[in-house]
């Protein structure tokens, strides 16, 4: 076990299975009565650092500390490095993410000290994050929008971290912005009449399906290959292995409403620009605190099946590079409005989008919306 001793904290390696869940459970209970805050899936957040689950952890060396002040839990913070990416991106970064803390400077340098000493001693020149050992982790630190809610999917901290960011002499290398959505009464017209003219002129067609198995079994793993393309040349992502599409797929299209799972395909039946969304599970989660058992699976499941709902989280649009620039998204939206109108659904929250992915932010112009949270990334050398 790693230990080292700053004045009277003390910042330990999490090396059990109980020092793992206090270790997640510290981050859960340090937003306690935070109206805003999304709790995570607590099973979820254990198979995420073992390696018989997560197959992300075939490509990433990673370590798990806690800071201590008189024997009790003042911070926690996780240290990475994604070999994959750093290969495909050229970089040796060491990253960090699951990186919580009370209001206390020298329990955040104590904490970020360490994993700068333990990617340093491993070769890596740069720090940065906070950020997960993939794409599809959280990542980046809530700047605006504090008083919003977080969707499940996107990382809330508190105010009072990016003082302590700054201090350290961390500096910005990306910034992410969000977008909610104010769903129309009815589909746009200029939309449709533009995903009617791009169906014909591109040769294109919607595609939906009834569940995750109708889904494996006309198209495979080729909905991920779509993101892989659109995604590659986004800030710090990698292609995911066939294991990681197998795991997301086990992971999450069971418990989608395929009212919202909208593929685009070309007429050789190729999927060539996916979206996809789903009911916010954010008031289940604060409900149960994240933990399935004895009752929150019943807030869980209660929310993914409603007939009806206020909150919904759009979490993904890709198109395949080859399709960009067509006015495919036109589609997909014209084939998701009807259905925030059938549910009800009355605020869309969108994933966070790079501030100069401008392709991607202009989706939404056809929409009331507005830009209501900033998240960033950081980096320091090392």
């Amino acid at each position: 076990m790693t230990s080292t001793n700053q004045g009277n904290i003390v910042i330990k390696e999490v090396t059990t299975k109980r020092e793992l869940k206090q270790f997640i459970q510290f981050g859960i209970d340090l937003y306690k009565g935070n109206p805003y805050y999304c709790p995570p899936i607590f099973f979820d957040e254990v198979n995420t650092f073992d390696p018989k689950s997560n197959p992300a952890l075939e490509v990433c060396d990673f370590v798990i500390y806690m800071a201590y002040c008189d024997k009790q839990i003042v911070g926690r913070i996780v240290g990475i490095i994604n070999h994959r990416a750093n290969e495909a991106w050229g970089v040796k970064k060491c990253r960090f993410g699951w990186f919580d803390f009370v209001d206390d400077y020298d329990v955040f340098k104590a904490l970020l000290d360490a994993v700068a000493e333990w990617g340093r001693s491993r070769g890596m020149l740069r720090l940065n994050g906070p950020v997960g050992f993939t794409d599809f982790d959280h990542q980046g630190l809530l700047l605006e929008g504090f008083d919003y809610n977080a969707p499940m999917a996107s990382l809330y901290t508190h105010p009072y971290y990016i003082a302590h960011y700054e201090r350290y002499g961390l500096l910005k290398e990306a910034d992410w912005i969000e977008y909610q959505i104010t769903p129309p009464a009815e589909a746009p017209e200029r939309v449709r009449r533009i995903a009617q003219l791009v169906e014909k002129r591109c040769g294109l067609h919607v595609v939906k399906v009834k569940n995750s198995r109708e889904l494996r079994k006309r198209y495979g793993y080729s909905y991920f290959d779509v993101l892989d393309a659109a995604y590659q040349k986004l800030y710090n992502y990698q292609p995911m292995t066939d294991r990681q599409k197998q795991y997301y797929c086990k992971m999450y299209f069971p418990i989608l409403n395929f009212d919202f799972v909208t593929m685009v395909a070309n007429e050789q039946d190729e999927i060539v620009a996916v979206g996809l969304g789903m009911p916010s599970l954010s008031e289940a989660l604060r409900k149960c605190g994240g933990h399935l058992f004895p009752f929150g699976w019943y807030h869980i499941i209660k929310a993914l099946k409603a007939k009806k709902m206020t909150d919904f989280d759009l979490l993904l649009i890709a198109v395949r590079p080859d399709y960009q620039d067509k006015g495919v998204t036109a589609l997909i939206f014209d084939e998701m409005t009807p259905h925030f109108i059938k549910y009800g659904i009355q605020r869309v929250e969108t994933t966070a989008i790079l501030e100069d992915n401008h392709k991607s932010l202009a989706n939404f112009a056809e929409f009331d919306h507005i830009q209501h949270k900033r998240r960033r990334a950081f980096v320091k050398e090392l």
